[in-house]
C-alpha cells in the first residue's frame, strides 16, 4: 500500500524548470529510494491489475522505469512509447501539442493487436497531450484502452479533461 505522504515528501520540487514559473515534480528521489519506489511500482501494479490489461504501453522515458516493473509483476509484455526517430522497425506516430508548439511519438506497426487490451503507464498527468497520443496509437492499432496509470497528477492542468471517458488512476495529486 502506498504511504502518498512518504512518497510525496520525497518528490522533490525544483522551481522555474523547465521555465520560469514552474515547479518541476522530480521523481528521481523516489526512484532512489528502494522502499519508496517498491511502494510505487507495487501500487501501480495493483491500480492497473483492476483493468485486466494484456500489455502495459509506457510512455518515454519516465513511464518505462515505472510501467517496466508493472508489466513483469502482471507477467505481462512491454510496449514503449518513444519520441519520433528513436524505433528502430516500422512505426506510427502521434502529434500532440506542447505550450509552444507541438511532438510527436511513435509506436512499433506491430505492437499492439486488434483486440488487445492496453493499460498505460506514466509519471505524470500534465495537461494530457502526451497519453492522449499513446491511446490514439493503441486504438490506431485496433487495441482499447483498459485504462491509464500516473504516479502523479497535476490537477489544475485538467489533463484528465483530455483523457475523458477513460479509467484513470492517479497516486498523488497535486
Amino acid at each position: 500500500m502506498l504511504r502518498e505522504t512518504l512518497v510525496k515528501q520525497i518528490i522533490r520540487d525544483v522551481p522555474d524548470f523547465p521555465a520560469e514559473g514552474v515547479i518541476f515534480r522530480d521523481i528521481t528521489p523516489v526512484l532512489q529510494d528502494a522502499t519508496a519506489f517498491r511502494e510505487v511500482v507495487d501500487s501501480m501494479t495493483e491500480c492497473v491489475r483492476q483493468a485486466k490489461p494484456d500489455v502495459i504501453v509506457g510512455i518515454e522515458s519516465r513511464g518505462f522505469i515505472l510501467g517496466a516493473p508493472v508489466a513483469l509483476q502482471l507477467k505481462l509484455g512491454f510496449v514503449p512509447v518513444r519520441k519520433a526517430g528513436k524505433l528502430p522497425a516500422d512505426t506510427i506516430s502521434a502529434e500532440y501539442a506542447l505550450e509552444y508548439g507541438t511532438n510527436v511519438v511513435e509506436m512499433h506497426r506491430d505492437a499492439i493487436e486488434p483486440g488487445m487490451k492496453v493499460a498505460v503507464v506514466d509519471d505524470l498527468l500534465a495537461t494530457g497531450g502526451t497519453a492522449r497520443a499513446a491511446v490514439e496509437l493503441v486504438e490506431e492499432l485496433g487495441g482499447t484502452i483498459a485504462g491509464l496509470s500516473f504516479l502523479i497528477e497535476l490537477e489544475f492542468l485538467h489533463g484528465r479533461k483530455v483523457l475523458d471517458g477513460y479509467d484513470i488512476c492517479s497516486l498523488i495529486k497535486y
